[in-house]
């Protein structure tokens, strides 16, 4: 699918961000999902948003862009959410340039600041929860910087657990911060031949592929 043809008409927008179960307000820079409110980075501005699929049902993919232009290409820095039609936050994932090469919280604090996250956005995902493992995860970022353009890794550390009740993964990447920098739930995994079915509409790579 092309990004390019995804972008909403103005018009539309506006009337996705008046339903009751999912409502961004740009201003304030919070997203409202059934749970509770998500911050959006104020130094970002929503730059797309389109309906996609996740696992068969119907999801919206919102894409924030820094407003002063850095780095807003695919594989760039982006603040980006999937909210279910019902308001549910499926995930969001925050790719900065400022958490790079920068020291990482503990497995301990790690998982503290996962679980006070998800008390706070997906209650649910405790009631059954069973932690994998906690370990650093990398995540690539492409930059501009002095006029070249560098592959970077973005690490943070991954709090990656299964939902008991369902058998789906879920997990939260704390970035060094010490906030969430990454966060999915509902991953349904194939064991054979052992790849993931959900789709990646976080994931920049991910994105690139359905435009070839």
């Amino acid at each position: 699918m092309s990004l390019a043809k995804s972008f909403f008409p103005l018009a539309l927008v506006f009337l996705l961000l008046s339903s009751p179960t999912l409502a961004t307000t740009i201003q304030e820079h919070t997203m409202t999902t059934s749970h509770s409110t998500l911050t959006i980075p104020t130094t970002h501005t929503q730059s797309m948003q389109q309906t996609v699929q996740v696992d068969g049902e119907t999801a919206v993919l919102t894409r924030y862009s820094r407003t002063d232009g850095r780095n807003s290409e695919l594989g760039g820095e982006h603040f980006s959410t999937v909210v279910a039609t019902d308001g549910t936050l499926k995930g969001f994932s925050n790719m900065s340039l400022e958490l790079v090469n920068q020291p990482l919280p503990s497995r301990e604090k790690s998982e503290q600041i996962a679980r006070a996250f998800l008390q706070e956005h997906a209650p649910d995902l405790l009631e059954r929860m069973e932690i994998s493992w906690i370990d650093p995860h990398d995540e690539p970022l492409t930059v501009e910087q002095n006029g070249t353009t560098q592959n970077l890794t973005l690490t943070g550390m991954k709090v990656k657990a299964r939902n008991l009740a369902d058998g789906r993964w879920f997990w939260v990447i704390v970035g060094a911060d010490e906030k969430p920098m990454v966060f999915e739930r509902d991953i349904v995994w194939i064991s054979f031949p052992g790849k993931r079915q959900t789709e990646k509409w976080l994931h920049d790579a991910w994105l690139a592929q359905q435009k070839s």
